[in-house]
């Protein structure tokens, strides 16, 4: 064997371990992850007769068998807006101005750069849509409420579409791949990501697809339902309730807030350890846009008024949410920069890195987790308590979060051995303190 060959076997090790049980794992989560989406949608919109348990099954089996019901999960028009839309999302990362940024050095030694623009184009999209607003009134957004199922699929086929094409690419000569992502089982490394970091020239694949078409679409969407609900009430956007104007409030904060620390997540796991697979692009193109904004779907045909004091006190609990999340990440971000000006206390492992020990960092070892599901369950009050459906994104986020923090935690022991459980006997509590 050539010492080229030698030299890529050593860059690019078989994976010996898997994640999510292996391909059994991977299929159900492939298969999962859509029928969960769709049924989040014929389980609680006005077409189902509102949200439900319990679910009718017999309603279910006959839409199934039904081809006139399978047909209309494909939508023209709706495929051409998607499609438009992820095109327009493309041409303003290529066009608008922004800073290239380093990422993290590789395991190969190199270091990628990212241009940062994502605020930018969300600023962009929100202008055009305002001024649709302005020009028209709220009545041409609703084309989203009315095409919603063709857009989801749209976004799935996409998201399908971009894991085969990855997939193929990764085996290039010269590729970086994922080291979870390289088991040599088609399904498995097709979901995982087998590619570290999948370009096309200076398009970084995985890093645009985080935090543009689908984040962005979010919040879109939001804006979408909450003039959906203005031409039911009224015609103006003044009608529109105040648990919509919070939702559309605190998840369109949360994107601004994300995409204007965009490159915070050139440091999150998804960017420095994870492929770009199916599991990255059906959570970033499907289920963030349409998943997320359920709330604010559920508003339109559930319109709930809250008053001052409900409204006061679900902002305030969001506003708790926030400021642990950005004060936690602060934290992190001075302290990685070789900033402490707090004088917070940390470790000094044997390889000299250094582990915070005081601040949201000494409280637990993700409080940035525990800021998100505040806030992640704050987006959710609005809706009442009518039904639990409304509140799937707040257990689902828990759960994910949970098996990042449990993955995080074995990177970091596998990377600081001993010290690490000296560390945790410093910081005991994972997301929670005193619970978990």
């Amino acid at each position: 064997m050539s010492s080229s060959s030698n030299t890529a076997a050593e860059l690019n090790p078989r994976t010996t371990k898997y994640e999510f049980f292996g391909p059994i794992g991977a299929f159900a989560v492939s298969f999962g992850v859509p029928v969960t989406t769709y049924a989040l949608y014929f389980g609680c919109s006005e077409q189902a007769g509102g949200c439900h348990p319990p679910i009718d099954t017999e309603a279910v089996i006959n839409s199934l068998s039904s081809l006139e019901w399978w047909k209309g999960l494909f939508d023209k028009e709706a495929f051409v807006a998607y499609f438009a839309w992820y095109a327009f999302t493309v041409a303003a990362w290529a066009i608008l101005p922004g800073d290239w940024v380093s990422g993290v050095q590789m395991r190969n030694g190199q270091t990628k750069q990212y241009k940062i623009n994502g605020f930018a184009t969300m600023l962009l999209a929100l202008g055009l849509t305002a001024g649709v607003i302005y020009r028209d009134g709220p009545a041409p957004l609703t084309f989203i409420y009315d095409h919603w199922i063709g857009l989801q699929t749209a976004a799935l086929t996409m998201s399908i579409l971009q894991a085969f094409y990855v997939y193929a690419s990764s085996y290039r000569p010269g590729a970086l791949l994922a080291l979870a992502g390289n088991s040599g089982n088609f399904l498995y490394d097709w979901f995982i990501g087998r590619e570290l970091n999948p370009s096309i020239g200076s398009f970084d694949i995985k890093s645009f697809n985080e935090v543009r078409p689908g984040l962005i679409l979010w919040f879109i969407i939001d804006i979408a339902m909450a003039c959906e609900q203005a031409v039911r009430r009224g015609g103006t956007l003044a009608d529109v309730t105040d648990s919509m104007w919070l939702v559309l409030a605190f998840q369109g904060w949360y994107v601004a807030d994300c995409l204007y620390n965009e490159p915070a997540i050139l440091t999150t796991m998804d960017i420095t350890t994870d492929g770009f697979g199916f599991m990255l692009s059906v959570g970033d193109l499907a289920w963030v846009p349409f998943v997320y904004s359920l709330q604010a779907r559920y508003l339109v045909f559930n319109q709930v008024e809250l008053g001052p004091i409900y409204t006061g006190l679900i902002f305030t609990a969001n506003l708790l949410g926030y400021y642990i999340f950005r004060g936690a990440n602060g934290e992190k971000n001075d302290f990685r920069n070789g900033r402490n000006p707090k004088n917070l206390k940390f470790m000094t492992t044997e390889s000299g890195r250094k582990l915070l020990t005081s601040g949201w960092w000494g409280l637990c070892r993700h409080p940035n987790y525990m800021g998100d599901l505040i806030m992640a369950f704050s987006w959710s009050l609005p809706t009442g308590f009518s039904t639990p459906i409304t509140y799937f994104y707040v257990a689902y986020f828990l759960v994910l979060l949970i098996h990042r923090q449990m993955r995080d935690d074995e990177a970091c022991e596998k990377k600081y051995g001993k010290d690490w459980h000296k560390y945790t006997q410093l910081v005991p509590y994972r997301i929670f303190p005193y619970i978990y």
